[in-house]
Order: structure tokens, then sequence, then C-alpha cells
């Protein structure tokens, strides 16, 4: 039952082979026999979960669905407000809260009928590559639990890594969705900026963030992206634009045919920094995109070299802004230095107790980029180089119908290995954050495993703003290619999860 996909799982329930709270209940107990060991869960909802499932059940009876993923359970990101549940975005001032309303993808998540299991866990307030920096401890990775999951968003990558749950929410500011993706093993989207509604996401990076699907499969990601997807008024970034047929465009690249489509090797995202296994895998996907007709063509993109450094001007900037809200008058956790303590001092020993140590580096870093005298020389810098790398999109377009690359540049690191050193863990999202900057969409597929350490690596595929079904087509080609290669999907070994 874990092992089925979410299609295959919808079918099931659709001829009546099996039922909405069987699925819940067998995902719920494979929660309550690994996570211990991974720790993708900040909270389970079992109870909610299988209430849902069984409404679900009795549509299904009645000759009804709410969707073709009507009773097939989720899990959700902690990022994103669920009325009822706790919403703690990985963070001790948070902890304890549960919000009074849903955001927007959660909201369309239960009209579709789809059971919420419960949320997962993330680098708090989605700070980070790895998942470390959750004040709830980390998250490790089903391949091998001495590694991270990637971040921010490894707790939804891990639980559908570990069939813990077959449809996963995430969010993608720099990678978040992606860079988990790769060094799991599994599927992650990140749609158009403002192709999925970001109401009710707690911010960290208004321009930047994207809520997305995280899943097994290039078609399972597809079917949840047009649950999720579409135009919001309460999102006032949200396009008032319907979304391409998703879910036919990755049944058109399953056939594994790419006549005509052209793919566009960035020629920026290789070289010094990149493991080899990663490297090969990277080749081998492209050669065969290439058996399944596609043309190849080498472009390039200059200011891409710079696209780390404009991320790390622009997130912390952003994220001092959205984080100044917690002030602990209003909710969340509030600290009494002293019997007393004036309104300043209870603030500045809520914020010292309650935000971890990336968060408060990056509130210190953006506070700075925006101060008075500093923020031409490098806010608004950083805005220009910004376009530059739109640009360089716009012109890449131009030449190919998608661009290609390793969605990171290694595999998964080992826990502790960089979490002293910001500056290599910020690496971890060279490939992703342009990808962020421009607003475009991208796709991480697994492209099989690294011949140094046996790991999983991830192929990205990018595509023009508003053309997230290229995504799917081509990582849907390369999918069904690189499985007729394996013999059958990425699994991690299953002893490593006792």
């Amino acid at each position: 039952m874990i092992t089925r996909t979410a299609a295959e799982l919808a079918a099931a329930l659709a001829s009546g082979e099996t039922t909405s709270v069987a699925a819940t209940r067998a995902h719920l107990d494979r929660i309550a026999e690994v996570d211990g060991a991974v720790h993708a869960f900040l909270h389970v909802d079992a109870e909610g979960a299988l209430a849902v499932a069984e409404a679900s059940d009795a549509r299904r009876a009645a000759g009804t669905t709410l969707s073709a993923l009507d009773g097939v359970p989720i899990a959700v990101k902690d990022v994103l407000t669920t009325e009822g549940l706790p919403t703690t975005c990985g963070s001790k001032i948070l902890e304890g809260w549960v919000p009074p309303y849903d955001a927007t993808v959660v909201r369309r998540l239960r009209e579709a009928g789809l059971p919420i299991l419960g949320k997962t866990n993330m680098d708090e307030f989605a700070m980070g590559s790895s998942t470390e920096h959750s004040a709830y401890g980390p998250t490790r990775n089903p391949w091998d639990l001495d590694r991270i999951p990637g971040g921010s968003g490894g707790g939804s990558a891990a639980a559908v890594a570990a069939f813990e749950a077959p449809l996963a929410i995430g969010t993608d500011t720099g990678g978040s969705i992606r860079q988990p993706g790769a060094v799991t093993g599994t599927v992650g989207m990140k749609p158009t900026y403002g192709g999925v509604s970001r109401y009710g996401l707690v911010a960290l990076a208004n321009s930047l963030d994207q809520a997305g699907p995280v899943t097994r499969t290039v078609l399972d990601s597809a079917m949840l992206h047009e649950v999720i997807g579409g135009h919001d008024p309460l999102d006032s970034t949200s396009i008032d634009q319907s979304l391409p047929p998703l879910v036919e465009a990755a049944r058109q690249g399953a056939s594994g045919d790419l006549s005509g489509v052209r793919i566009g090797i960035i020629s920026e995202m290789s070289g010094d920094g990149w493991q080899p296994g990663v490297l090969t895998r990277f080749r081998e996907s492209v050669d065969l995109l290439v058996k399944a007709g596609a043309e190849v063509v080498e472009v390039s993109c200059p200011t891409f070299v710079h696209a780390l450094a404009t991320y790390y001007l622009i997130l912390p900037a952003e994220a001092s802004s959205n984080l100044a809200k917690f002030d602990a008058m209003r909710y969340g956790l509030r600290v009494w230095p002293e019997e007393g303590a004036s309104a300043e001092e209870v603030m500045r020993a809520t914020r010292d107790a309650g935000f971890g140590d990336e968060v408060k580096r990056r509130i210190i870093l953006g506070t700075y980029a925006l101060s008075s005298g500093y923020y031409d020389a490098y806010y608004g810098q950083a805005q220009k180089v910004r376009t530059l790398i739109s640009r360089d999109f716009e012109a890449a377009f131009e030449q190919a119908d998608v661009l290609v690359s390793p969605t990171a540049p290694t595999t998964a690191f080992k826990l502790g290995e960089k979490l002293d050193d910001p500056i290599a863990m910020y690496l971890n999202d060279l490939a992703t954050i342009p990808a962020n900057l421009a607003g475009v969409p991208g796709i991480s597929v697994p492209s099989g495993l690294a011949d140094e350490d046996g790991l999983p690596a991830g192929f990205q595929i990018l595509a023009p703003a508003l053309a997230d079904d290229r995504c799917y087509r081509v990582g849907a080609a390369l999918e069904a290619a690189l499985l007729d290669q394996w013999g059958g999907p990425l699994v991690p070994p299953e002893e490593n999860l006792s």
C-alpha cells in the first residue's frame, strides 16, 4: 500500500480495491514505525486525517469525488498555516501556535478531499539547506540516516522518500523543494512565481517564496500541482491566468517522445565544486533525452555566477522585514527577563530565546543591507543584478525550450559537516537560486545514484514563466527513460530505517 504512487493509489481508490481509511491508516502506521529514526514530522494528526478519509470513502460510496486525488493522504510543510493544527515554522518562537485559518494551498487540499497526515520538519523559517536548523532537531535522509535530507524542506522530502506519505507540500525560496528532492531521490517542483497562492505561507522572502509539490513521480507532481495551483484573489502576487495542462504534459512526456524539443545546457553549471558522480549522471540523462528526440544546445548565462551573492542580499533583507512581526506582543513565545521589564526588554529577550543562530545571522545581514547609507550599495545593487539574471533567462529561452543542469552540486553530505560553515552551506543552492530570482518554474527529477557514495543525484529542468508544462513533459520523458534503465524506481534501503 505505502509503496504505491499517488496516481496508483488514486486508481485503487477509484476501482474500489482499497479505501482511503485503509491507505491513510497504512501511512500513519508507517510514520509510527520509522519516523523515530527519520524525524520527518513535527506534528501528526491521525484523528483528523482518518476523519477526512472516512468522508472520502463515503463520497465514493455515493458515487461522487472532489478530485482525482480525493482520499490520497498528504503531508504539509510546517510553514503553511493550518486551522486547528500547530504551525511552528520549525522555530521555538512559534511553539504551540495554532492558526485560526488555512493557507489557500491547505484549503484547496481540503476541498479536494486529501487527508492531511501532519506537518513536516524544516529549517527554522525556511532558512537552511539541510533541515539541521530546525529548533526541534534535524530530519535524517532515508538513504543514510547520518546524512542530511536537504533543506529547508527536508521533512517533506524525507517523508515521501521513506514512504511515510505518497505526497507532500514544500516551499521553495532558493531551492528548498528541488534540492531536497535531489538528495532524497524524490521529485520536487517549484512552480512559476505566482502560479500557486502564497496566502497563508509564513513569509521568508515575499518575492522569492513559492509552494509546490514533493512526490515520487512526475505524474504525481503534476496531479498535485493542478489541485493547489491557479489564481487566488487573496494573494496580490497571484497570476490571474489558468494553469497549462500539466497532467496531460506529464502523460505526453512519459510516452518518451521529445521530438522538436530544444534542451539548453547551462555552461556555467559545471566545473570546480561539482561532484564528478553528479556530473556523470547528468551527462547520462542528457544522452537519454537526446535518444528521446530532443535537440541539445549549449547556452551561456553569465550573470548566474552572481546569483548566490544577489540572493543572499535580497533574501536576508526581506526576511529582516518579515520577521519583525515576531515581537512577543501579539502571538507566539513571550519571555520576561525580569519583573517590570519594558516592552523592548521583553522583545529582546524573546527574540534571543526564540530565534536560532541562522535566523539571527540573516536578520543581522538583512538589516545591515537595508540600513541608511548601505541600501543602494547592497540591496539596490542586488536588485539590478536580479534584473540581469532575468534577462539572461530570456535570452537563453530564445535558444532553448527548457534549460537543464544538475539540481545540486553534490549528493547529501553528513549531518554536522557544514553546520559551522554558512558559506559552504549556502553553496548547495548554487544551481537552484537563479530560478527563484527570475520567478521561472523548475523541477528536479532523480537522475540515478552517484558512483562515489551510492546516493541520489538530481536533474533540474527550468522553463519560461507560465510554461510549467514543459518541466513536466521533459521530466516525465527522462523519468521513463531512467526507469527502463534502472528496472524500477529509486528506493532507499529499508534496513536504514530500522
